[in-house]
């Protein structure tokens, strides 16, 4: 009976070097965090220097495809913690599942981020190249010339050296962070995968599932990156 109940709810892994495997994870998360950190104070101190063309560039970015971004990543980050939950209960198949559930949901990711890229090197919108914006005065998703706008605006001289540079910013910081990001999405689906192929070749169980959980709390951590992303982009003018 007792070994039964373990089985069903075990309370430590056979295996040795569970704790430093995870402390080892911890550590690179936090090299992570401390990239990221890096340019979300960059960003915020350029934000500081360049208020009106933040506010203005950012309107550019579709809402819709980043909050459906974010939705999808907070549904991967459940389908992945489902799958370590399954993997400590020896349910390897429910395992396989979840895992499968989010690489694919990662894939949507991408492809949503790809449309949204194309949209923006169809505007002529690259990373310190900014032509065109969205005009955040017209009634759609309108795209007016940069030039054009400072003209509307009365924009001229050294301020309009000094708007087009800010816009020009906004955009470098979107791509680079949000392709920093895409290439952890990327290393992420490729770790999972690996987990899933091993999974599935039984090499792991309810006594050992320490890959399982490192991969989660990478994932994790792509999701949370994200949740700071999508606001400080999309939603904060």
């Amino acid at each position: 009976m007792e070994h039964a109940i373990r089985d069903q709810h075990p309370v430590h892994e056979e295996l040795g070097g569970y704790e430093g495997a995870k402390l080892g994870m911890w550590l690179f998360l936090a090299t992570e965090l401390l990239l990221f950190g890096v340019m979300f104070c960059g960003f915020a101190i350029f934000h500081t220097k360049f208020v009106e063309p933040f506010k203005v560039a950012h309107h550019t970015l579709d809402k819709v495809m980043g909050g459906t971004n974010t939705i999808v990543l907070i549904l991967s980050s459940l389908s992945v913690a489902l799958s370590l939950d399954s993997i400590q209960r020896g349910k390897a198949k429910l395992t396989n599942l979840y895992l499968a559930a989010t690489i694919v949901l990662a894939g949507v990711f991408l492809v949503i981020k790809y449309f949204e890229y194309t949209h923006k090197f169809h505007l002529g919108i690259f990373p310190g190249d900014a032509l065109n914006i969205v005009d955040p005065k017209a009634a759609g998703h309108e795209p007016i010339k940069v030039v054009d706008y400072m003209a509307r605006e009365g924009i001229t001289g050294a301020a309009a050296d000094r708007f087009a540079k800010g816009v020009n910013l906004f955009f470098t910081y979107y791509f680079v962070m949000t392709g920093v990001h895409g290439l952890h999405v990327v290393i992420g689906m490729s770790v999972l995968f690996v987990i899933l192929m091993k999974n599935r070749q039984g090499r792991y169980s309810h006594w050992y599932y320490t890959p399982v959980e490192n991969g989660a709390l990478y994932w994790h951590l792509v999701d949370l990156i994200w949740i700071y992303l999508f606001p400080l982009f999309y939603l904060i003018s």
